[in-house]
């Protein structure tokens, strides 16, 4: 008799892999935090990084100003042994320095960095704050100068002779009359300041022409100018739109205030036509719209600036520039310094040039 095979179990079901545990919340944000960074740390670093490169070329920049103005000064000249080569090996040399220190900055960058983000930019700024400071700023300005005339070529050293043709005009004036035609000027200060900021001009230049043209006294002149500035013929574009400002009652020559403001529209114009050089501005305004004005001068004599046009010029037309810009410079002295100084004096004549020649 057979025997009867015992029942084998059932296969039992394989049960499901159990899911994982979700994440807590925690572990969610300490993920996240680990994978992107917070926009706020992304815009803190932006921040130190940008004034980190700010204050290095704040730095960089005037360094190649001061080298570039002194030993361009310094080694001025054709001659290569003695101009051109020494000029190329200071250039040389500082390209070899600036490279030493940026290689030491990244070093001593990454240390700081490792300690606080905050350090390197600090540190930057901090030194940018120590230059301003500690460079005087008479030695930065003679260096600036230096470094114009280098760059600028003939133009800039145009620019440099008759601005010590300014310098030496003021240097010859006589501070007494000076010191009272400033103190007579204070009665007319706020005519001044009104036209001056309606045709946006320098105000120590409107001052100064108001003094070339009347000295602070106005009267009707024997070639028929009034008041204030002087005026005589002046184009009709300027005076139409001066009358825009003024009702007809108030459109009086000798008033101070409209003679004021024909000024300095009309100064306006000229400079606008000589294309905002200051020197031809000043002298197509003394020669007025007569004859064609200073533009036909120009092309009679096939002239393009104010050094070529004044030997073709009388000897009051060729110096007017020269004495108002010195009126205009004695003016700006006064308000910047509260007094005037004496250009031959100590180390007067570098703190007049840093004040720079009014609208310039």
């Amino acid at each position: 008799m057979a025997r009867s095979l015992p029942s084998q179990p059932s296969p039992q079901k394989r049960r499901p892999a159990q899911k994982r545990a979700k994440a807590s919340p925690s572990a969610k944000r300490k993920k996240t935090s680990r994978k992107k960074k917070p926009q706020k740390t992304l815009l803190q670093d932006f921040l130190f990084i940008s004034l980190e490169c700010l204050g290095l070329a704040a730095i960089g920049m005037a360094a190649i100003i001061m080298l570039l103005g002194y030993v361009g000064n310094r080694f001025s000249g054709t001659d290569l042994m003695h101009s051109l080569l020494p000029f190329a090996s200071g250039i040389l040399g500082f390209i070899v320095i600036a490279s030493i220190l940026l290689s030491a900055w990244k070093r001593i960058r990454k240390w700081l960095q490792a300690r606080s983000p905050k350090l390197p930019p600090a540190i930057m700024l901090g030194m940018t704050l120590l230059v301003c400071v500690f460079i005087p700023h008479g030695y930065f300005t003679q260096a600036f100068g230096y470094y114009r005339t280098l760059v600028g070529g003939k133009e800039e050293a145009g620019r440099v002779v008759l601005a010590h043709q300014v310098y030496a005009a003021y240097r010859r004036l006589d501070t007494a009359p000076l010191e009272k035609m400033i103190s007579r000027a204070e009665q007319f200060k706020k005519a001044i300041h009104e036209a001056a900021d309606a045709y946006d001009i320098d105000i120590d230049l409107l001052k100064g022409l108001a003094a070339a043209e009347s000295s602070y006294l106005p009267r009707k002149s024997m070639d028929g100018g009034h008041g204030l500035f002087q005026i005589t013929r002046i184009p009709t574009a300027v005076e139409e739109d001066v009358n825009k400002l003024f009702p007809s009652a108030e459109r009086d020559m000798n008033d101070p205030r409209y003679n004021a403001f024909l000024g300095a529209a009309t100064l306006r114009y000229y400079l606008t036509e000589m294309n905002e050089d200051l020197f031809l501005g000043l002298l197509a305004y003394n020669i007025g719209p007569a004859n064609g004005g200073l533009r036909f001068i120009m092309q009679q004599y096939g002239v393009t600036d104010f050094t070529t046009i004044q030997p073709y010029l009388l000897r009051l037309p060729r110096d007017y520039p020269i004495r108002v810009l010195a009126y205009a410079l004695a003016f700006r002295i006064d308000r910047k310094e509260g007094r005037l100084l004496a250009y031959a004096e100590g180390k007067n004549a570098m703190s007049i040039q840093a004040l720079g020649i009014p609208g310039q």
